[in-house]
């Protein structure tokens, strides 16, 4: 049975409380729905998987990914499922290597999101009118959301064999139709 968004929340709360952690794990979540259109796969499976990436991580930020592997599969998280959150830590924390299209996605996405989101914070309108061509320039400006690592999201956009900016098209996309849910509705949500 494949995982559902509603269990991957059910398994993260208690694990993932913190308002800023539960927004990034939204943020991917909704951008590997966004790749799983794109790769003609289940939508909701990949928001699941996205949804329950940072599983640990708020308990244990040291040691990151440690405390994932064997509490996911005693909650019924499939193998495949726990193996694709493992590799997005791959030459971070571990050597679990993206391989399938939903490992590399979740791979790029992660840090790609966080630079997503900081660009569509700075504008009246959030995420809602963000332009591709609006994050690239971002995107080259290492000095901006600087804790967002390129080198694992081009890494990641070359295991995809996709141009970052494909990627991030994929992504403002998919993060967009759930603006007001991560907050970035900009002006539009205030009202």
């Amino acid at each position: 049975m494949s995982l559902t968004l509603e269990r991957a929340k059910e398994i993260n709360k208690g694990h993932v409380t913190e308002e800023s952690l539960v927004i990034h794990s939204l943020n991917v979540c909704y951008a590997m729905g966004a790749m799983a259109k794109h790769f003609g796969e289940d939508i909701e499976h990949w928001q699941a998987v996205g949804y329950l990436h940072d599983y640990d991580y708020q308990e244990f930020p040291e040691e990151h990914l440690q405390h994932t592997e064997k509490e996911l599969l005693a909650q019924g998280v499939s193998e495949e499922d726990v193996r694709a959150i493992l590799a997005h830590g791959f030459e971070i924390v571990n050597q679990v290597e993206p391989k399938t299209n939903m490992e590399k996605s979740l791979f790029t996405v992660d840090e790609l999101t966080g630079i997503i989101q900081a660009c569509a914070r700075m504008r009246p309108n959030g995420i809602l009118d963000l332009e591709v061509k609006s994050f690239m320039k971002k995107f080259k400006d290492k000095k901006f959301a600087a804790k967002c690592n390129r080198d694992y999201i081009l890494k990641g956009c070359a295991l995809l064999g996709m141009d970052v900016k494909d990627v991030a098209a994929i992504c403002i996309e998919g993060m967009r139709e759930h603006a007001a849910e991560i907050g970035l509705a900009g002006n539009a949500g205030a009202q």
